[in-house]
């Protein structure tokens, strides 16, 4: 493997960069593409027949593009609906985004675990399987918010966000019934460990916030291990699917992130 083929990171937006900087700790000098489906966003509220369409179309064009040594859909949604048919399509390895609910069912003591993530995403039957092998002696409570979602991406465009959508989104878990039991709240969207701090703010108590960005990069290493590296980090690139006011508009956070090129699909 070429030392300059890169690892590509592929998200609705901009929640990707939680599972980017967990890889970077452990890869500094791993070549890097992240790619943004900015026209496709937000997947939340999309369905999942949309979404299994997309995400394999894509990343098709992006690998035949960009000759990645391995994606990482950075998405808890789209792992959740699109993962196999990805792997099926593409002859590289792919490593995908799932709700960290092993980790937070061995760390919560109330055995009460809050899971916060997209709509599309915390109804899936995958979030259910993972409930009932790794969390049967706990009570799992869900939801979904969009609007979590968009104030991650505000957050990082440099706006001011109200703090009262943070609190929102934790009461659609803390006010459902057993609610006020949750110890431990697994953040099951790349976009939210973005906004943690917040969210921390928010909650009001004590709350330990979980999600699976170091096993993602742990991933990454194990799947890589023996290929070469550049032996100095280099000028990323993000991709957009729209590259419109919005996207120009995360420069910035971008390019503290490593990302100093931006270029459409």
């Amino acid at each position: 493997m070429d030392a300059d083929h890169p690892v590509l990171f592929f998200d609705s937006g901009v929640g990707g960069l939680s599972v980017l900087a967990a890889a970077r700790l452990l890869l500094p000098t791993a070549p890097v593409i992240y790619a943004a489906d900015s026209a496709g966003f937000p997947y939340g509220t999309r369905s999942e027949a949309e979404i299994a369409a997309r995400v394999p179309a894509l990343l098709g064009r992006l690998v035949e593009r960009y000759h990645p040594r391995l994606v990482v859909i950075a998405c808890n949604t789209a792992s959740t609906i699109a993962l196999a048919a990805v792997r099926a399509a593409l002859d590289i390895p792919i490593v995908g985004t799932v709700p960290a609910i092993k980790p937070a069912a061995l760390s919560s003591i109330t055995r009460t675990i809050g899971v916060l993530g997209t709509e599309a995403t915390v109804r899936q039957p995958y979030v259910d399987d993972l409930a009932a092998r790794f969390a049967a002696d706990c009570t799992v409570i869900r939801f979904g918010s969009a609007d979590l979602v968009e104030a991650a991406e505000a957050r990082l465009r440099g706006e001011a966000v109200d703090p009262a959508r943070f609190a929102r989104a934790l009461a659609g878990l803390f006010d459902q019934p057993g609610g006020d039991r949750i110890d431990t709240i697994v953040l099951a969207c790349t976009h939210f460990p973005l906004v943690e701090a917040d969210l921390a703010a928010a909650a009001g108590r004590p709350i330990h916030f979980v999600d699976g960005s170091a096993g993602i990069a742990r991933r990454i290493v194990f799947l890589t291990q023996g290929q070469s590296w550049p032996t100095m980090p280099g000028e990323g690139l993000a991709i957009f699917t729209r590259l419109d006011a919005a996207a120009h508009a995360l420069a910035p956070a971008l390019a503290r992130r490593g990302l100093g090129q931006i270029t459409a699909l």
